[in-house]
Parts: C-alpha cells; structure tokens; sequence
C-alpha cells in the first residue's frame, strides 16, 4: 500500500492514514485506517464522491462543529 496523507487533528491519539493498494480488486483499491487500526476501504469513484462533497462545502458544517 501507497501511503498518500495522514490526517492529524489537535488530539494526540494518532492519526488517521489514507493508502492506495493497486494490487487490490478496484473496489477496495483505497483504504483509510484510522488511528485505532480499523480500516475502511472503497474505489477510487467513492474516495472521488468524498472529495467533491468536500469542495462543494457540503461536509464543512460537519468539519467546523467542534
């Protein structure tokens, strides 16, 4: 697995890590672990879904309710 960012918040309980697994079936070829060690794993479509609802702003009320 290719390790593409970490996500670290103000917390010092680790980091959660996105990875890419070419070698894996196209629809588990993204993998997020997060600092527990628990994994989730989905296409590149679904990581892309993801990221355009992150531009668009439709996750920042969820990021910014701390």
């Amino acid at each position: 697995m290719r390790s593409i960012a970490k996500f670290c918040g103000q917390c010092s309980c680790g980091c959660p890590e996105l990875f890419v697994d070419e070698t894996a079936p196209a629809e588990r070829q993204v993998v997020i672990v997060d600092d527990f060690g628990q994994r989730v794993e989905m296409s590149l479509d679904q990581l892309g879904s993801i990221v355009e609802a992150a531009k668009s702003g439709t996750l920042d009320d969820l990021a910014l309710a701390r």
